[in-house]
């Protein structure tokens, strides 16, 4: 699948700026962001690319100028490409290493997830999904059914599969997450994980989850909870993240509407990451 990287220059550099614009861009669809001394590099699927947008985006701190290129770039080898570029292993709650194939393993930390890297979004590098891996660690999931919910990597899932829970459900509307979601699973032999292609649509008549886990953006968190809350278990979590501190007040009245109570939360670098019980 041919993909289109938009090259943002910010003058002078600001992280915030950088920040602020990555949400944003992540709103219109560009699923993966890559940091360099001028600003960032995202990508998007090339059928997704709208130049149009991206001139309506303005800089969200005055005092800061953007520009931006593009290019579209093939498929390519991207185990190589993050290998001497982006892509070094990490360890999450002390609990967790996420390591590529081509890393060692790190016999002293008790589990691992092994990520192909390619254009799907989810390393454990984003802050994002640092803290959602965070929260399945600090929770009980033996025996539950679980959603992970814009899968990418399907590292979020595969990490479920691994603490306890019986089932598994990915869905991504990227076949190129799909695809390495699946491939994701062989790596860890994750038999429980079934992955399907689609939006939240596809939880039209599904059978309920114990958890939901949702990493994805403002916009589409705010357009789906009822969605997610439609098939989540009454006591049953909902655990979201993609979105920024500032964005929290919106997140949660939105929440607050469908009787999920805020638990726990947390903040990493401006970005937040929330856990929700059904109450009703």
């Amino acid at each position: 699948m041919p993909y289109t990287k938009v090259s943002i220059v910010i003058e002078p550099y600001s992280q915030d700026a950088a920040d602020i614009l990555m949400a944003l861009m992540g709103d219109a669809g560009y699923t993966t962001f890559e940091d360099n001394a001028l600003g960032f590099d995202a990508y998007i699927p090339s059928e997704a690319y709208d130049e149009a947008i991206l001139n309506t985006i303005e800089s969200p701190i005055e005092s800061c100028k953007f520009s931006w290129t593009s290019s579209e770039i093939e498929d390519q080898n991207w185990n190589e490409e993050w290998e001497k570029n982006f892509f070094s292993p990490i360890i999450v709650g002390n609990r967790c290493v996420v390591r590529s194939p081509f890393h060692p393993t790190f016999p002293d930390v008790p589990m691992e997830i092994v990520i192909e890297p390619k254009m799907s979004f989810g390393t454990g590098h984003h802050e994002t999904t640092a803290m959602m891996m965070e929260h399945i660690l600090e929770m009980q999931l033996s025996g539950k059914r679980v959603l992970d919910m814009g899968c990418g990597t399907g590292i979020l899932g595969i990490l479920a599969s691994k603490t306890g829970a019986s089932q598994v459900v990915g869905i991504d509307i990227d076949s190129w997450c799909t695809s390495n979601s699946s491939e994701n699973c062989q790596l860890n032999r994750i038999d429980n994980m079934e992955i399907r292609l689609g939006d939240a649509s596809l939880l039209h008549n599904s059978a309920p989850f114990d958890v939901i886990l949702a990493n994805i953006n403002r916009n589409i968190l705010l357009n789906d909870i009822d969605k997610y809350w439609s098939v989540l278990k009454q006591g049953g979590m909902l655990i979201m993240s993609g979105f920024y501190l500032t964005d929290l007040p919106e997140i949660d009245a939105c929440a607050k509407k469908h009787n999920l109570k805020l638990k726990t939360s947390k903040e990493n670098n401006h970005w937040a990451a929330v856990a929700y019980e059904r109450v009703d």
